[in-house]
């Protein structure tokens, strides 16, 4: 499935956008034309740059890149030398459309980037790992036109999940093709692709290194805050990609966006925080900010919420499909959150105090238990909206509801159930053999699947469990109407065992 194409917009002169506003794609001549060539960079003149301007990860977690650098050299000197180097391309996130924009319109910027990084390190393979076919296409054809020699560059598309993200589930997905978080505290830098030492970074950031490798350290610094030099890109109500001075009034880039705090934004996308609208209004594009003010930027994600609409319902649509975006993995994914959906659904609907107790007990109890930080993300959420919006959620649980419509201003993916019914129970399926049967099957991998059950649970009503935990047919009819529920049980089946097939 290919998703939406941001709108793109800058506040001051471009630096990762530069060029869009003549061309949509940036070739290798083009790029080179507006960029000018990628200087050669030694090890320790790669290192010192990153120092000099505080370089940090762009994917959500701020880390030094500086640090990893050193990390995954370590580790290299410790066995037999070899390196690699991953481009982390995937969004999960419907909120998030940053990295997308770079490898849809400007690709060589990041695979510049990704290259200084893999000479720095002596590493011999560069992989990138994406999961939209549009934006595989884009990256692959500027491979094509990059010069022979070097590093090795592939480009793996990845199945479309909220957790093909997690840098163990991407490396495992570019290493078997099968995303899923590892469940152990294994560090990329020890042992990534191929089981080599690996520095695995998100596409920004690898862009944002190709930038300053240009310019050199002190002008990179002409731009933002000195404490942390540059710019930073932003998707902005999940549609529009803004490249931005660190340091700019948050206002001033909702302004630009055509929009307003309203009743509070999120920052930092659906594992990370509101701000109401004192906090909004008075917030900078900063980590240390947005730090002080219990937030953080993460991936870049700015939803305002507007007046209009119920932010109780909005945090009960984002909540089912987290819950459905589980790995599968661990009791706090496969149960915990969508128990916590459940309880959720029971508030919004009038649940009274028992409901209220059963969300914060359900809270709690999927925190720091997760195989991977999704548990943890997906509840802070849930709490950060409650402590955001106390009237509406009160007025809906013990009362009537706040009034306001559910107008799926936080973004999902058009093909959930989640992004059409919020909160509804499902609707009756039509009896096989109907006009609405489609000529389509939902299809079991006998090699793959595993037995875990999860699908059974998404699709009732075409798929049913034998004795012994596996589904009791390879190949069932699909309903149309069902089609839905089966994209969501493809996405979540944790063996990556199920398909359709017309």
């Amino acid at each position: 499935m290919t998703g939406p194409v941001p709108r793109l917009a800058c506040l001051g002169p471009p630096r990762l956008l530069a060029g869009l506003d003549e061309v949509g794609w940036l070739d290798r001549v083009t790029h080179l034309t507006v960029h000018g060539a990628l200087p050669e960079q030694r090890s320790g003149e790669l290192l010192e740059l990153a120092d000099n301007i505080d370089l940090r990860g762009r994917g959500g977690a701020g880390f030094p890149f500086a640090r990893k650098l050193r990390a995954v050299a370590a580790a290299a000197r410790r066995a037999d030398g070899r390196t690699a180097v991953v481009v982390n391309g995937s969004e999960g996130e419907p909120s998030c459309l940053k990295d997308t924009a770079l490898l849809l319109h400007t690709p060589h910027l990041v695979l510049d980037g990704a290259q200084l990084a893999a000479e720095a390190l002596g590493a011999e393979d560069i992989a990138v790992g994406v999961t939209r076919p549009d934006v595989a296409r884009s990256v692959s054809d500027a491979v094509a036109q990059r010069a022979p020699g070097g590093c090795r560059i592939r480009v793996t598309q990845l199945p479309e999940r909220f957790v093909t993200g997690e840098g163990t589930a991407l490396t495992s997905g570019l290493n078997s093709g099968i995303a899923l978080p590892s469940g152990r505290r294994v560090r990329t830098s020890d042992s990534g692709l191929g089981g080599l030492p690996t520095l695995l970074s998100n596409t920004e950031t690898y862009a944002q290194l190709a930038v300053a490798a240009r310019l050199g350290a002190l002008p990179f610094r002409a731009t933002g805050l000195p404490t942390e030099p540059g710019t930073v890109l932003l998707t902005v109500a999940g549609a529009q990609v803004v490249e931005v001075p660190t340091g700019v009034p948050l206002p001033f880039v909702l302004d630009l966006c055509g929009t307003d705090p309203g009743q509070g934004v999120l920052v930092g996308g659906y594992h990370g925080r509101w701000l109401g609208p004192g906090a909004a209004r008075a917030a900078t594009v900063s980590r240390d900010a947005l730090a002080a003010q219990g937030a953080a930027l993460g991936a870049g994600a700015v939803l305002p919420l507007p007046e209009d609409t119920c932010p109780a319902g909005e945090t009960l649509r984002v909540a089912r499909w987290m819950a459905a975006e589980s790995a599968g993995q661990c009791g706090p994914c496969v149960l915990g959150l969508p128990s916590l959906a459940d309880a959720l659904a029971d508030l919004v609907h009038g649940g009274g105090r028992t409901a209220f107790e059963a969300v914060h007990t359900r809270v709690r109890a999927v925190r720091g238990r997760g195989a991977c930080s999704h548990p943890d993300g997906t509840s802070h959420f849930v709490a950060s909206a409650l402590a955001a919006f106390p009237d509406d959620f009160e007025q809906h649980a013990f009362g009537g509801g706040c009034g306001r419509s559910v107008r799926g201003i936080l973004p999902l993916p058009a093909e959930d159930p989640a992004g059409t019914v919020p909160y509804g129970p499902p609707s009756a399926e039509p009896p096989t053999g109907t006009s609405a049967e489609a000529d389509e099957r939902l299809v079991v991998d006998w090699t793959l699947c595993q037995g875990h059950g999860l699908c059974a649970d998404i699709v009732p009503g075409v798929i049913r469990l034998g004795s012994d935990g596996y589904p009791a047919q390879a190949s069932m009819p699909l309903p149309r109407r069902q089609r839905p529920r089966a994209l969501r049980a493809i996405r979540r089946c944790p063996a990556l065992a199920l398909r359709i097939q017309t």
